[in-house]
């Protein structure tokens, strides 16, 4: 990996002291999301890998759950592929180290606020790239190739892909990126047991009320009722 940018160096410890201080209030780990590592993302920002945040327990929903949008400023919706890691990725992984240790993968809904421009790296990452709740699916076996993804607001299809990684980047070549952005800034790597959503697979969709629906050919499907 090349040396870690002093921004994202600096905003990735900011976001940590978020997250130590939410895990001192009760929360448990669940592990991390990745943002901003499509590339247009990647070239705006002029970083040369996705930012990194943190997943808790207490801002994961069930499938099917129910979410007010009172008081949010621009919420948007993510359709995403959820890892689950296990086996530790450290500082310096290689991307075939991180495809050794995905055990599976799931379908997932991350519901994120834009509370202010996307434009800081340091702000984005301490408000936890702006991170309110996330609906992981069941676990499945890591998949040969990506696949088609479908987003339904109330059963009418608003957004589509065929070539989920187009948005993410090569999924364990990301995976490896965030690894080594942790354990630079002393958060130790990837861990067994970790899940960690990699990105929207189609562009971020800002969301009004009704069902959501996210679902991936033999990922499965998720849902959420918005209000």
């Amino acid at each position: 990996m090349s040396t870690l940018d002093p921004r994202i160096a600096d905003g990735t410890a900011r976001m940590l002291a978020r997250r130590d201080a939410v895990l001192a209030d009760g929360a448990e780990h669940l592990g991390w999301k990745l943002g901003f590592g499509a590339p247009a993302a990647l070239s705006k920002l002029g970083t040369d890998r996705p930012l990194v945040g943190f997943l808790v327990d207490t801002l994961a929903l069930d499938d099917g759950s129910t979410v007010s949008l009172e008081g949010w400023t621009k919420p948007v919706l993510e359709a995403e592929v959820a890892v689950h890691v296990g086996a530790p990725l450290g500082a310096g992984a290689t991307a075939e180290e991180a495809f050794d240790a995905v055990v599976g993968w799931s379908v997932a809904i991350e519901l994120a606020d834009l509370d202010q421009p996307p434009e800081d790296i340091g702000e984005i990452l301490a408000g936890n790239i702006f991170h309110r709740h996330v609906i992981v699916g069941h676990r499945v076996p890591p998949l040969l190739a990506g696949p088609h993804f479908a987003v339904r607001r109330d059963g009418d299809e608003v957004a589509a892909t065929d070539e989920p990684t187009a948005l993410t980047g090569d999924l364990p070549t990301v995976l490896a990126a965030a690894a080594d952005t942790l354990a630079s800034c002393g958060a130790g790597g990837l861990a067994p047991g970790d899940v960690v959503i990699t990105g929207s697979v189609v562009p971020p969709i800002e969301v009004g009320p009704g069902r959501w629906t996210v679902e991936a050919v033999g990922l499965g499907r998720v849902s959420v009722d918005l209000a």
